[in-house]
């Protein structure tokens, strides 16, 4: 099973409860506090909802061959991402990521003007932006994730006929404009990931910089001159 960073996996009903036993054994999320009753009503009904994990990257501590995923509460239960693993046989699909569009019903009325800018731009530069955070938190589940300070997180798949200058100064012009915070990461094709506003900045200070790169096994800093070879 090929995987990349936020990536959805359905995981089976029947094998969420070990799922939950075997992060419980491990520590259950050391240093965090204790869920609350609503909040583990909530997780423990998660699969059975049908509802996606997300895939993470692998935390520092961690050397488990299983699969890292994750899923965040809601604000109003604290706001806490809850670390998970689970095995292959676990994983009953994988859902396909949400792209931005006007369809999207979830999407709160206030922010239409500056996500319509974004779609405009998304089509001018040839990319379809997908949604992450809390936009696609609260569609998969229906459940209040959006906030009056919520961002909007959008991951960029790059091609090779992409105008990165484009798509980078538009951005920052709908950032500044908006109600909103912009924010996601650009999608190189090799999987690698790099924050949008990180990538401007390097590329405005010249090639020979370096940007942090976040890949499904951690975070490294690469260079400007080589990173889209």
């Amino acid at each position: 099973m090929t995987l990349a960073r936020h990536d959805l996996l359905l995981v089976r009903p029947e094998c969420w409860a070990g799922v939950l036993a075997r992060a419980h054994r491990a520590g259950w999320q050391p240093g965090a506090p204790a869920l609350q009753p609503q909040a583990r009503k909530l997780v423990a009904g998660w699969a059975e909802q049908g509802w996606p994990v997300i895939v993470r990257r692998l935390a520092a501590c961690e050397t488990s061959p299983l699969i890292a995923v994750g899923l965040p509460l809601p604000p109003s239960l604290g706001k806490q991402r809850i670390a998970l693993e689970v095995a292959p046989q676990e994983v009953l699909d994988s859902l396909a990521g949400v792209h931005l569009g006007r369809e999207i019903g979830s999407l709160p009325p206030r922010l239409a003007p500056q996500l319509g800018d974004v779609l405009d731009l998304a089509h001018a530069c040839g990319v379809a932006p997908r949604i992450f955070g809390a936009l696609l938190w609260q569609h998969l589940t229906g459940l209040e994730y959006v906030h009056g300070g919520s961002d909007i997180d959008l991951l960029w798949p790059l091609g090779e006929a992409t105008d990165r200058n484009r798509l980078l100064g538009g951005l920052t012009a709908i950032d500044e404009t908006g109600p909103a915070r912009i924010d996601g990461e650009i999608l190189l094709a090799s999987g690698r990931a790099v924050n949008w506003r990180e990538l401007r900045d390097g590329l405005v200070a010249g090639a020979e910089g370096t940007v942090m790169v976040k890949t499904l096994e951690g975070v490294r800093l690469e260079c400007l001159q080589t990173l889209f070879n």
